[in-house]
């Protein structure tokens, strides 16, 4: 359990080992539109980090674990499930700003960030115990 996130890596969400290969290539379709509809679903699955989040994690000195990217996934798609288009995760003394739509959390703040703290632009939050 000592595995820590690495800034620009990217999470599958819901994804079960194994899921990740591409399906095999119909002898009608081409190697390409195989190729798009697996991206497709990939960056369905995935919890992405934008640039400023990023720089964030690493000002704050942020280290997310495996179980903690899976929980924000989780904390996604239930927002997603909700009808969420921006929405506030809240994970013990973290939170995170996130783009429903595109799973992109925008930004990332830390206890001593979150202080005093006015979030806007939200329309959920979603606390993870």
């Amino acid at each position: 359990m000592s595995d820590s996130f690495t800034v620009g890596r990217l999470y599958p969400g819901r994804l079960q080992p194994g899921s990740l290969t591409q399906p095999a290539v119909k002898s009608n379709s081409s190697a390409a539109e195989s190729s798009a509809s697996f991206q497709n679903v990939l960056n369905q699955e995935m919890v992405r980090f934008s640039n400023h989040a990023a720089k964030r994690l690493e000002q704050r000195g942020i280290q997310l674990r495996p179980e903690q990217l899976g929980q924000i996934g989780q904390a996604i798609d239930d927002a997603a499930a909700k009808g969420s288009k921006d929405s506030l995760i809240l994970m013990k003394d973290m939170a995170f700003i996130v783009n429903v739509g595109n799973r992109t959390v925008v930004t990332a703040m830390d206890g001593k960030s979150m202080k005093n703290n006015v979030f806007t632009q939200i329309d959920s939050a979603v606390i993870i115990h």
